[in-house]
């Protein structure tokens, strides 16, 4: 009991980089082509004229389906970013001890969609309040996360993070817990957690927003004109 207790609380807590799983050199299991939904490829190099962004919002299941179903997404998949061991396994992850979350990789048409568009459905998608968690899924893994693919996204992503908190805590809630920052490594996440709830419609997903709209941010990434 101790040992659970002990273990539990490691996991809810960031590990540091000298106590990070070694992991490997290149991934231990395959990565599928395409996606399973769009038919599009999940692994970059990707067309000139699209972009792409990284959130995390707990569980990646439902958080890769929010986003495929969208206009103007490309491709989506599930993955793990913003930790310390090279190429982890998913059981790696649920350890606590590789640093990373689980995160979505959209790729997306800035022509269709913009980046202030997505930030919007992800704030108002899940609970940025929760720190290491989201709903039941306790950990680091779940922690909420935006990782930025360049300067622009990481000014739209504190702006609209500086919004939402504002909106929170009018509704009292408590202050926004997610971590911000420009995206590392970006490793793709087993054949079988891609387009999961695809393969398995009724599978678990927990999907828990606060009902609070996010309001007008002005970060300046809009959609462009054709």
């Amino acid at each position: 009991m101790i040992d659970a207790l002990l273990f539990g609380r490691k996991k809810m807590t960031m590990t540091t980089p000298e106590d990070a799983l070694p992991g490997r050199s290149a991934p231990s299991f395959p990565i599928p082509e395409r996606h399973e939904v769009l038919g599009t490829p999940i692994q970059g190099p990707f067309a000139p004229n699209l972009e792409t962004a990284v959130f995390g919002l707990g569980c990646f299941w439902g958080a890769e389906r929010l986003f495929w179903t969208l206009p103007g997404v490309s491709s989506t998949a599930a993955g793990y970013a913003g930790g310390f061991t090279p190429n982890p396994t998913y059981e790696e992850v649920c350890s606590g001890k590789t640093g990373h979350t689980e995160i979505v990789q959209v790729v997306y048409d800035p022509a269709e969609i913009s980046y202030d568009d997505l930030l919007k459905v992800f704030w108002e998608s899940h609970d940025p309040t929760q720190g290491m968690r989201q709903g039941n899924d306790t950990g680091t893994q779940y922690r909420s996360a935006i990782y930025t693919t360049s300067e622009e996204q990481l000014a739209a992503a504190e702006k609209s993070r500086d919004a939402y908190d504002a909106a929170l805590k009018s509704a009292g809630f408590g202050p926004v817990t997610t971590e911000i920052a420009p995206a590392g490594a970006i490793y793709l996440a087993e054949d079988y957690h891609q387009q999961y709830l695809h393969k398995v419609p009724n599978g678990y997903c927990h999907m828990t927003a606060t009902g609070v709209a996010c309001p007008a941010f002005g970060a300046g990434l809009v959609r462009q004109e054709a």
